[in-house]
């Protein structure tokens, strides 16, 4: 919808096709680094995440076993 709305912008402003095609494909460009970026960090924040929980229950796991297993038996 962004894109169409570059476009329509830059097309209404009197623009040559070019120009128009240039802003398209600009926003289209940058739309799509955006979301990977976007993505990127989602991703990379979601592993740091999984990786400190891992270290506390291998923390938890050395100081007190029993208990940890008593958590993972089932009820």
């Amino acid at each position: 919808m962004s894109t169409a709305s570059l476009i329509v912008g830059v097309a209404s402003a009197q623009a040559n096709r070019s120009a128009v095609l240039v802003a398209g494909v600009a926003g289209l460009v940058a739309g799509a680094m955006s979301m990977a970026a976007g993505e990127y960090v989602s991703v990379s924040s979601q592993a740091d995440t999984e990786r400190a929980d891992l270290e506390k229950e291998r923390a938890h796991i050395e100081s007190d076993p029993s208990a940890e297993r008593d958590e993972l038996a089932p009820r």
